[in-house]
């Protein structure tokens, strides 16, 4: 039996499992139709790639199923979330059919934004109530900050190529953005939506502890039965152990969207009835968090913590129970078999793999020298300069494990204040319309707590990791819904407001 059967008869399982103990949590949160019906497509989609042994003959069924599924979903957002990882985003090129080399790659992200999320997008801006962009700080920060990117990609590239890397960010980038911040209206349409993400990501879990516990990447002969090459994809480990990947390619990239969900696990929780399921969600996050061996993701969900209790009641006794627990830990840590396994993992303490750290200063002291050379607006070529060169790991790459220097270095200063402001605007944003539900239990309020802490832990993440694979879509998607719950924040205080005028005029 080829080795990615025996895999599929492996994920199904794992997946089914999770999707069984789901049922009941789901209930309590959206409407059981829509999560049968998402998870019945992601089981079949699924089973498509498997079989498919051609990406092009999976794009293009998919394609069909993904329209036919379009046209009866509520929430496109949801949706897209609920697919985003079923496939490794390896890409192939659509041929130029003479004209020119290739129109564009194609991947799965690609291919699930233009089928989902661009019909979504036209529906959107149809739609009276739609608030057009342009209209708020980050609409116009991100704005900003793609037309500088293609502006500057002309000194690097051809035409051709330009009008391709603005095509490419506007399907990664302003379309997951766009729809995140636009199509969700109410409470309910952030459970259904964030539910569809966490879903995806215990499903990511389990399969990443599995392939933790059996050292067996069960996405690895994918690609190759599709007929792609993808050089994301392979063998790492750790202090002995394999770093758990599952179809993002890289175990920093499961980390990271794994932390993510557990940010916004931390407002779906409250909703689920039964304690025992609350608990068996977050530690299969917890554990899916562990698999990829991954610490930059560790440091950003330990920030999403802190910040989500910070903003809570009781914030300051929590706080000191936690930090006491956490240094309770170590010392016991120490003492039980196996704990020293972990302490050497932890960052900061930890002795393994320290030549990490001293690489990630190195890029930093290179990088601020090209950079000065460009401070403005950067150079795409930054790669051949001689500092870079020397940056060259034992695999050929030099990997920039630090997006707010990649963006730096190609864009310059003024792209990253575009990049930073914009994700800090969304922050602040989100703060003020916290605000408008000064009752810190009020389940409104706790949903912007949850979305405050996932995004500051992202912008604390991505210091330590490049945007790689699903890594930008996801971030980008975060912010959108920080959007849109400011919106929803002042459509509901505009409304309280509204009522009371009346009622006061009604008393007169």
């Amino acid at each position: 039996m080829p080795e990615h059967i025996r895999a599929l008869i492996v994920i199904l399982v794992l997946a089914g499992t999770v999707f069984a103990l789901a049922r009941r949590p789901a209930k309590d949160l959206i409407p059981y139709n829509d999560f049968t019906r998402r998870r019945n497509l992601w089981f079949v989609l699924t089973l498509l790639v498997f079989f498919a042994h051609s990406f092009w003959v999976y794009a293009a069924v998919a394609a069909v199923v993904l329209t036919i599924a379009r046209k009866r979903e509520r929430n496109p957002i949801a949706l897209f979330f609920m697919l985003l990882f079923i496939v490794p985003p390896a890409s192939a090129q659509i041929p130029g059919m003479g004209i020119i080399n290739y129109f564009f790659d194609l991947n799965h992200i690609r291919l699930l934004s233009l089928c989902v999320l661009l019909p979504a997008f036209f529906a959107l801006r149809r739609r009276a109530d739609t608030l057009p962009f342009g209209r708020t700080w980050p609409d116009k920060l991100l704005a900003g900050g793609l037309a500088l990117t293609s502006l500057l990609l002309l000194r690097e590239t051809t035409l051709t190529d330009t009008l391709r890397q603005t095509v490419y960010m506007f399907i990664e980038v302003f379309l997951p953005y766009y729809v995140a911040s636009r199509a969700l209206k109410d409470i309910n349409d952030f459970k259904d939506a964030l539910l569809a993400f966490v879903l995806a990501a215990m499903v990511l879990s389990i399969i990443g502890l599995f392939e933790f516990a059996r050292s067996w990447l069960l996405y690895s002969a994918l690609t190759d039965a599709l007929g792609m090459q993808w050089e994301m994809s392979g063998y790492l480990s750790r202090g002995g152990s394999l770093r758990a990947s599952a179809t993002t390619g890289q175990a920093i990239a499961l980390g990271f969207v794994i932390s993510v969900a557990l940010g916004l696990y931390l407002f779906l929780q409250e909703g689920v009835r039964s304690k025992f399921q609350r608990r068996l969600g977050g530690l299969l996050l917890a554990g899916g968090l562990f698999a990829p061996l991954s610490r930059g993701p560790w440091i950003g969900a330990v920030v999403m913590i802190t910040a989500f209790i910070a903003t809570g009641r009781g914030a300051a006794k929590k706080l000191m129970l936690l930090a006491l627990a956490a240094v309770l830990a170590l010392p016991l840590l120490a003492i039980v078999p196996g704990g020293h396994k972990i302490l050497d993992l932890l960052p900061f303490i930890g002795t393994l793999e320290v030549e990490n750290i001293t690489y990630r200063q190195r890029l930093f002291d290179n990088a601020m020298i090209v950079i000065q050379r460009n401070p403005l607006f950067g150079a795409f070529d930054f790669r051949n300069t001689p500092e870079m060169q020397s940056m060259i790991q034992g695999q050929g790459i030099i990997d920039i494990v630090n997006t707010y220097i990649n963006v730096a270095l190609q864009v310059g200063l003024v792209g990253l204040t575009l990049f930073v402001a914009f994700f800090v605007t969304v922050l602040l944003g989100i703060r003020k319309a916290m605000r408008s539900f000064p009752d810190k239990d009020d389940e409104t309020r706790r949903l912007g707590r949850a979305l405050l802490a996932t995004l500051a832990g992202i912008m604390v993440t991505i210091v330590t990791v490049s945007s790689i694979t699903f890594i930008p879509v996801v971030y980008w998607s975060v912010a959108g819904l920080g959007v849109a719950y400011a919106q929803m924040a002042r459509k509901l205080k505009h409304t309280s407001n509204a009522v009371t005028a009346s009622a006061h005029l009604q008393l007169r």
